[in-house]
């Protein structure tokens, strides 16, 4: 009889290469594809998540920064609340429930080996919360050499190694930022708050499954935002959207 297929793996636990840090990195949807339907249903969903903090407690406590280092949509946590947050997941649903199965049956991590044979002919997304720069470049590379497509963006594009370049997009707020991302080597994507149709800059491509782009496709059809190893070549752009986080900074979590 054949083993029943789970659907996460750990890919990853150990000190976030952001701060040192303890995270962990797990990939769901071998079995369950993602209800997001912007993505298309043959993406891997991969989180980076604190591994000792309930994603909310990270965020009021900005021990997020260990995930998200100096992210720009993160916001402000002060003793009261958080400000200002436009990151475009809620913390406390998918990274809040994965975070918690993760807690109660503690799995170990895969092998390399075994990482390259899970993603073997899969599409991945890499970093669906956290940035993919807190885990190591082994993991990824790992995770892409057998993978079919993938999609990746970094805020630490101006720290980090060049080596993530291969799989992630430089994630951008303005035109300054794209031309010290394009010096660094890195193809961008860039958020504006104008409609990105009339924003779109020489060798920018409105996103094609935003509202703005048409909703032409999904993120597993597209493929664009892969970093230079991946299929696209010019950089992309989209109109800034955003979960608006309010948060109680002194609210537990169990």
């Amino acid at each position: 009889m054949v083993a029943a297929v789970s659907n996460y793996h750990v890919l990853y636990e150990g000190p976030s290469e952001i701060d040192g840090s303890p995270i962990v990195a797990i990939a769901n949807g071998f079995r369950r594809p993602s209800g997001n339907k912007k993505l298309g249903e043959n993406l891997i969903q991969t989180w980076i998540l604190c591994a000792d903090l309930h994603p909310l407690d990270a965020i009021v406590t900005e021990a997020d920064y260990a995930i998200c280092g100096a992210c720009s949509l993160r916001g402000i946590a002060t003793p009261k609340r958080v400000k200002n947050r436009i990151c475009y997941v809620a913390p406390g649903l998918a990274p809040y429930n994965i975070w918690r199965q993760w807690r109660r049956e503690r799995p170990a991590s895969l092998s390399m080996r075994k990482i390259r044979t899970v993603f073997t002919n899969r599409g991945v997304r890499l970093g669906s919360y956290g940035d993919p720069v807190a885990v190591p470049l082994r993991i990824w590379r790992a995770v892409t050499s057998k993978a079919v497509c993938w999609t990746g963006y970094t805020h630490q594009w101006r720290n980090c190694d060049a080596g993530y370049q291969r799989w992630c997009m430089a994630s951008c707020e303005t035109e300054q930022d794209r031309n010290e991302a394009h010096a660094l080597g890195w193809r961008t994507y860039r958020t504006t708050a104008q409609n990105s149709i009339e924003a779109r800059q020489v060798g920018e491509i409105v996103c094609p499954k935003s509202k703005e782009g048409g909703g032409k496709t999904t993120c597993d059809r597209c493929r664009l935002c892969s970093g230079i190893d991946g299929h696209g070549q010019k950089d992309v752009v989209i109109t800034l959207h955003g979960f608006t986080f309010q948060q109680k900074a002194k609210v537990p979590h169990g």
